[in-house]
């Protein structure tokens, strides 16, 4: 499915298809999974395959393929048909430090503050929005740098993905907590004219109940 490459710094693919990895046990509760390197489960993987036959019926020869280094994703990529999808580490998901493994909800209660985001908070030992921003503009332009013309299929996470495309349309990291991201759906940022643009966001590309 994906097209040879080389490096090409003369020219930039027309459109990022994003993919949000499927459902493992901690995206499946709520929890704050950053570089914990969970596998999928079995929602997961039907997500995953139910991607790549969605992916597969565009009938678009991706010019490149990349992955978060993260198992969950790079097992996505794989069960989507792209087994040789290419690792970028700055594709993994934002370090969440002190919070990681945590609810949203449990923090609140914890810390008697019922409007606590992980958008907003002070994270020790992790990093910061704009931290995961500067890596998103990073991982922007690697993709664009070292991809042919045409477009790309980047597998990767909830979190982060928002804040690339927070930081495509040049806007700061932290809008990308407006704009929910469910596991197994797919996203394309593209360009209208020279604009960089959101076509498509959150869409399952298949039936996400097959189970094979």
């Amino acid at each position: 499915m994906v097209a040879g490459t080389t490096p090409n710094l003369e020219t930039r693919p027309q459109r990022l298809w994003l993919v949000r990895h499927g459902a493992t046990d901690w995206s499946a509760s709520g929890r704050h999974t950053g570089l914990t390197d969970l596998p999928l489960n079995d929602h997961g993987r039907a997500e995953a395959r139910s991607a790549g036959r969605g992916l597969t019926a565009l009938d678009l020869n991706f010019a490149a393929a990349w992955t978060s280094p993260l198992k969950r994703a790079r097992e996505t990529a794989e069960l989507a048909g792209f087994p040789d999808a290419r690792v970028l580490d700055v594709l993994r998901e934002w370090d969440y430090g002190e919070y990681e493994g945590t609810c949203t909800d449990d923090v609140r209660r914890e810390e008697l503050d019922p409007a606590w985001s992980i958008w907003s908070a002070i994270i020790r030992h992790g990093e910061s929005p704009r931290n995961v921003g500067e890596r998103a503009d990073e991982a922007i332009a690697a993709i664009l740098s070292w991809s042919p013309s045409g477009d790309i299929v980047v597998f990767s996470h909830g979190h982060f993905l928002r804040i690339l495309a927070a930081r495509w349309i040049k806007m700061s990291a932290e809008t990308g907590q407006f704009w929910a991201l469910d596991t197994g759906t797919v996203s394309v940022l593209g360009y209208e004219h020279e604009y960089h643009v959101i076509e498509r966001w959150n869409a399952p590309l298949a039936n996400q109940g097959e189970t094979t």
